[in-house]
């Protein structure tokens, strides 16, 4: 499914596990045809039907770029380079070398998904060092006279994250340091959330980058997890709001149960927290399934941020 097929920036589903709505490629149609986000391998057919559906040939493809190097936003990247001879992958320089030699990647990813692994992710491909560009804070990228993107160090979620502002569309792509946004899955109703999945969440981090967002002259926020929303202060206004939700709970139920128990606890807390804000989500099985998932993930990155902080007390 393509949204926005005739706009200058459009966005395919990939139907990442297999679920509407969960992640999305942008395609920005300048004269340096550009892919923000790929997700992982087994998205790259419906990533390349998409672009074929918009009469856009892989050998016009420019620019691949990563918001940061988790396998649902670039676990497909060497896969789709392989695939468009004419373009660079532009990654956070603390993820170049992950997606050079993937080897620590994929096994990190095999111990916490095991049998999954090779349904979800598989197959991971090198990409060739001479087609790896880095961009720093700051740095731009000219995609035709009037169209230039800029490359923001915003951590939070991962150290190996940047975010990209577009000039035109005054809009930022957030890979995940924005949250998820469900109003697609909702239709219409606007959920925002964090998202804290381990390794290197760091709630004080993201706050800085949310902060840094605040301070741009945004009109709207285009998400890895999906979609655009055109209100961007009360995105990051939630995000922040439910940033020290998720951690007061994560320390509330550290203190309540064994470390044993701790993991399924706080999902189970979080999802409650989310569902008592709005009645209405209960209703949607589509919404409660992505949602099920997601506070399984945040919670394992919480309580990883815990162990590693243990004088934290609040955000």
């Amino acid at each position: 499914m393509i949204i926005n097929s005739e706009d200058r920036i459009s966005i395919i589903d990939l139907l990442d596990l297999n679920e509407r709505f969960r992640t999305g490629a942008y395609v920005i149609k300048e004269e340096e045809v550009t892919v923000i986000e790929t997700s992982a391998s087994p998205s790259i057919p419906r990533l390349i039907e998409g672009l074929e559906q918009m009469e856009i040939s892989l050998d016009r493809i420019k620019n691949i770029i990563v918001t940061h190097i988790h396998l649902d936003h670039a676990g497909g990247a060497g896969v789709f380079l392989e695939k468009c001879r004419n373009a660079s992958i532009i990654v956070h320089e603390k993820g170049a070398r992950h997606l050079i030699n993937p080897e620590k990647l994929e096994a990190g990813a095999r111990q916490v998904y095991g049998k999954d692994f090779d349904r979800l992710f598989h197959p991971i491909i090198p990409v060739p060092p001479e087609r790896v560009i880095i961009k720093k804070h700051n740095e731009h990228l000219q995609l035709s006279p009037d169209s230039t993107l800029t490359f923001l160090d915003t951590p939070g979620h991962s150290r190996h994250h940047f975010s990209i502002y577009d000039n035109k569309s005054k809009g930022i792509f957030t890979g995940d340091t924005a949250g998820i946004n469900y109003g697609y899955i909702l239709e219409g109703e606007a959920l925002y959330l964090p998202s804290t999945s381990p390794n290197q969440f760091n709630p004080e981090e993201m706050l800085q980058s949310l902060a840094l967002f605040n301070e741009l002259e945004l009109e709207r926020i285009f998400f890895g997890h999906f979609g655009i929303s055109e209100e961007p202060a009360k995105v990051l206004t939630e995000i922040k709001n439910w940033l020290k939700i998720f951690i007061d709970t994560a320390i509330r139920i550290t203190k309540e149960n064994k470390p044993e128990t701790q993991l399924p606890a706080l999902a189970e807390a979080l999802k409650k927290e989310v569902l008592n804000s709005d009645n209405r989500l209960r209703g949607n099985e589509d919404f409660l399934r992505l949602l099920d998932l997601d506070m399984k993930v945040s919670a394992m990155g919480l309580l990883d941020y815990l162990k590693k902080n243990h004088s934290k007390k609040e955000v």
